[in-house]
């Protein structure tokens, strides 16, 4: 591909917009920037934005904050709106126990917190103590624990941390004993796991990146080092790399007897290879169980000296098997749960059982297994929504386990493997009662008549009149499942008389491999098929109207977002495009993007490959004139999964080219990435301005007590 550039100034237009507001964007400078694909022109005049260290674009992201923070701060309710939320945001969070070494560990929020704390305990009546306070490790919350891991005698915990949203981890070791932070530092971690063995343990990571280019830079050569405590990095020893294949990612586990090691590699987000070597036999050569990466092998754990293995391989909905780490061929594998109708999503070992988690049209069912496969009973949920597997040791009856739904948030139960009896552990005290709001599930048509799954929650009595303001969530990509999970955030918009749904586009995972391809490469139109036509349907129930319907999703789902509203903008009222994946044909220039070819397929395939890209990139296919939703399209600068350039770029286009009726705002947050380990204060923030700007473009004056 080539390109010439040539530079123009900085400029400012006005656009007139819904509410009597004029609104005056900063317009970016438009380069002459053309390249060839398969003889295709095609033009990317803000290419420049792609660059994240150069001053202009730094002005640029300042200016396009301002334009957006003085159309929010003109919003009456805005305040009102943040009280509330930080009131239903307000109540004690915690994570199920775990056990190691005969201690108890387990996260725990007051509420408001910006990160959860980890405490330990010596019994489950003991006097529990902090062990690691994450906000103590920054004065405004954005240093997050992004990985922890207890060593297998109790001694230590290993951990690693996210600084501003970034990918990127730095590792730490504590002694659990004492509290005492050791001498240990790691650096340029990413994409990895813990695995310990003995007095040490296994990370990946990269080689310290181009100074200035930590945010943007293609991941590549990503190796496995072992670490032993107490000694400084440039000590590690490196187990494990493919310089052969640069884009490869690599991780090694040790099962928790320390007795089998294995290696799982990724080359793409979906599929991985797996190998295996006794631990005794470290040195030796992994023996290998699946080398091809176009299916899924997920250790759950080891009985009796066998691996046994979650995975897909010739079962589209998942089975259990068990592999003999000696001889991993696939003639000497046992199935122990075969594929069924339902998919079978986790499972764990605890008290002698098998406790399998399956997804029955997108909500949890927990089935209880001996260990040779033989079903022994269910673990029956309080409603249809989402439960952990059993959370406990091998041989120990004692076991844990967490359930939610859209309107009940986590509930912690105690369980006895041996009894069978469930009962309530923690529960968490609310601002408001779950029981006053609702959950339907339906199933509606797709354009080529695919039945489509939906969830729909609302308060109870919510009158389908089509006028209630009404907000369609989906992802549909990557085999990633929308079930049940609970959100304060959610909650103002219920309480002010708002309809949620969550489509289960194809893409995701909700029925398994066949579900997930069909939303894929050649077969991507499904998932904004499926999008339109649940849109179509909360219409045609009258649950809403076009003119009280926003569209919202994140990173795939913000991607989701822009092809959708490109293809009929006329559905909605609001888009809410979150770190979304805009720009088709250059997203696997940047960072991990190279990794989610296997779903999206990239322009340098094929000439076919290219045009399909090309007829759904949200960047590419804004319309001059065209009439769309009021846009509010977030993203950050510290994200380096989806760069904050593909929303940079797709939003200067949408504020060149858009009709200028309604408002089309970027809010950029700073210190902050793709969303995982944001801090409360921060994740209050922006929900008030998305439900701000929500009620607004639709004309909903919410009320409060």
């Amino acid at each position: 591909m080539k390109g010439t550039i040539l530079l123009a100034g900085l400029a400012f237009f006005a656009f007139s917009c819904t509410n009597n507001q004029k609104i005056k964007y900063p317009v970016a400078h438009k380069d002459n920037v053309v390249d060839d694909y398969f003889g295709h022109k095609v033009s990317d005049p803000y290419r420049w934005l792609e660059d994240d260290n150069s001053e202009e674009t730094a002005q640029w992201v300042k200016a396009e904050n301002k334009v957006t923070n003085a159309f929010l701060a003109k919003i009456p309710y805005r305040d009102n709106i943040r009280k509330q939320l930080t009131n239903l945001w307000n109540y004690p969070k915690y994570s199920a126990p775990f056990k190691r070494a005969g201690k108890y560990f387990y996260y725990k929020n007051d509420g408001l917190q910006n990160q959860s704390v980890l405490y330990v305990q010596d019994n489950l009546n003991a006097e529990p103590r902090v062990l690691l306070d994450p906000n103590k490790l920054s004065d405004d919350g954005t240093v997050a624990l992004s990985v922890a891991r207890v060593s297998n005698d109790g001694k230590y915990l290993a951990y690693f941390v996210a600084r501003s949203g970034s990918d990127w981890n730095e590792g730490y070791v504590l002694d659990i004993n004492t509290g005492e932070k050791l001498s240990d530092h790691l650096q340029w971690i990413k994409f990895s796991g813990i695995g310990w063995d003995g007095d040490g343990f296994y990370y990946s990571r990269y080689d310290k990146p181009k100074a200035g280019d930590e945010l943007s830079q293609s991941n590549e050569y990503h190796k496995v080092y072992y670490h032993k405590v107490g000694t400084p990095q440039s000590d590690d020893k490196m187990v494990y790399d493919t310089p052969e294949h640069p884009k490869r990612l690599s991780d090694v586990s040790v099962t928790r007897d320390e007795k089998i090691q294995y290696l799982t590699e990724y080359e793409a987000s979906i599929g991985n290879s797996l190998y295996v070597r006794m631990n005794n036999e470290r040195n030796g050569k992994w023996k290998p169980v699946y080398t091809s990466f176009d299916k899924e092998f997920q250790v759950i754990d080891d009985v009796d000296g066998q691996l046994l293995v979650l995975t897909n391989y010739k079962a589209p909905r998942y089975r259990l098997v068990a592999v003999d780490p000696k001889h991993p061929e696939e003639t000497n594998w046992k199935e122990i749960i075969p594929e069924s109708d339902d998919v079978l999503s986790n499972a764990s070992v605890v008290g002698g059982k098998i406790c399998a988690s399956y997804m029955k049209d997108a909500h949890t069912v927990l089935q209880l297994f001996q260990p040779d496969g033989k079903l022994t009973g269910n673990i029956e949920l309080p409603e249809m929504g989402s439960a952990s597997v059993l959370i406990g040791e091998k041989n120990d009856n004692e076991a844990f386990y967490t359930f939610e739904s859209w309107t009940m948030p986590n509930t912690i139960y105690q369980y006895d493997v041996a009894t069978g009896e469930s009962k309530v552990f923690r529960q968490p005290e609310l601002k408001f009662n779950p029981k006053e709001f609702e959950t339907r599930q339906v199933f509606y048509a797709s354009k080529d008549g695919t039945k489509v799954p939906m969830f729909i929650f609302m308060k109870k009595g919510t009158k389908l009149d089509g006028t209630n303001p009404a907000l369609l969530y989906g992802y549909g990509g990557f085999n990633i499942s929308l079930t049940p999970y609970f959100s304060p955030a959610r909650m103002v918009f219920l309480e002010q008389g708002g309809v949620y749904a969550v489509a289960n586009l194809r893409g995701g995972g909700e029925y398994g491999e066949t579900w997930h391809e069909a939303g894929t490469k050649m077969h991507k139109q499904n998932v904004f098929d499926d999008c339109i036509a649940a849109a179509e349907y909360l219409v045609e129930k009258k649950y809403t109207d076009t003119n009280h319907l926003a569209l919202m999703g994140g990173s795939n789902g913000g991607l989701l977002v822009g092809a959708v509203i490109n293809q009929r903008p006329d559905l909605f009222r609001v888009a809410i495009p979150q770190v979304g994946v805009m720009d088709m044909l250059r997203y696997n220039k940047f960072t991990i993007g190279w990794s989610w070819a296997g779903d999206y397929g990239t322009s340098s395939d094929s000439e076919k490959m290219f045009k399909y890209l090309y007829a759904y990139s949200p960047y590419h296919n804004i319309k001059k004139g065209g009439h769309y939703p009021a846009i509010l399209a977030l993203t950050a600068d510290h994200d380096d999964r989806v760069v904050p350039a593909h929303t940079f770029k797709y939003m200067a286009r949408m504020q060149e080219y858009n009709d200028g009726k309604n408002p089309t705002l970027v809010r950029i947050e700073t210190k902050a990435g793709h969303g995982g380990g944001k801090p409360t204060s921060k994740i209050i923030d922006e929900y008030t301005d998305i439900w701000s700007f929500v009620f607004y473009e639709m004309g909903v004056e919410p009320k409060f007590n």
